[in-house]
């Protein structure tokens, strides 16, 4: 099946650098029903993949970085150096952190997850051909948690954060103000000051907003 609205794009050569044979057949086949490769070869190590992309320093980059030979910065630099490649990162499973790094890194890597639905598969692929990024829902989260943790840093002063810590474990206005030493009133005012700024109106939004900072982790909260 050809996609219509993608034959303004110009045909791209993908390299498929996943050591998983079940994958590669997959991903072949689907870029065969989108007819948007101009060529897809495959790479099986780190050397193949820097020879793969000498030949094609335009291509469209299918990896699954956890069956790779190379280390997280050993790909950033290969993805700068070839800055008209497209990433995509396709991988049963990959760390928070590993992810935050590299969607930090500025080098604008797509993300889709093998357990992910076809058609979300398919858009990522789409998305490359179109030179756009695209980010599954595991990743945008991760990037909408840091929007959120830079938000209560810039919002919330140190005291209101170990306030909302303190909410957040469940206690009361009157056990985190005898814990501080400090009065009712004072702990209160943190309290309301915390809503306001947040703009939420429960200690059930301060909770969630508190783990998606990263203020509280989910160990410390089902304690």
């Amino acid at each position: 099946m050809v996609f219509l609205h993608l034959l303004k794009y110009k045909m791209r050569p993908f390299i498929i650098a996943d050591n998983q044979y079940i994958t590669r057949k997959g991903i072949v086949s689907l870029l065969d029903d989108l007819s948007v490769a101009s060529i897809t070869v495959t790479a099986s190590s780190h050397m193949e993949l820097i020879s793969e992309l000498a030949a094609y320093p335009d291509a469209v980059v299918i990896l699954d970085y956890v069956l790779f030979d190379f280390s997280d910065t050993q790909m950033i630099n290969l993805k700068q150096k070839y800055k008209q490649s497209l990433w995509i990162l396709f991988s049963e499973n990959l760390s928070h952190n590993f992810l935050r790094q590299i969607l930090l890194s500025g080098q604008n890597f797509s993300v889709i997850m093998k357990n992910d639905k076809e058609k979300d598969i398919i858009s990522a692929l789409q998305h490359a051909v179109a030179n756009e990024i695209y980010l599954c829902d595991i990743a945008t989260q991760i990037l909408n948690d840091d929007i959120i943790s830079s938000d209560i840093d810039y919002k919330l002063t140190t005291s209101e954060r170990q306030v909302l810590h303190e909410i957040a474990l469940g206690k009361t206005t009157k056990e985190i103000a005898f814990e501080q030493n400090l009065s009712f009133h004072t702990i209160n005012a943190h309290r309301r000051n915390i809503f306001r700024k947040l703009e939420i109106n429960n200690v059930h939004d301060a909770i969630k907003y508190a783990i998606r900072a990263g203020i509280i982790e989910l160990s410390e909260y089902y304690i």
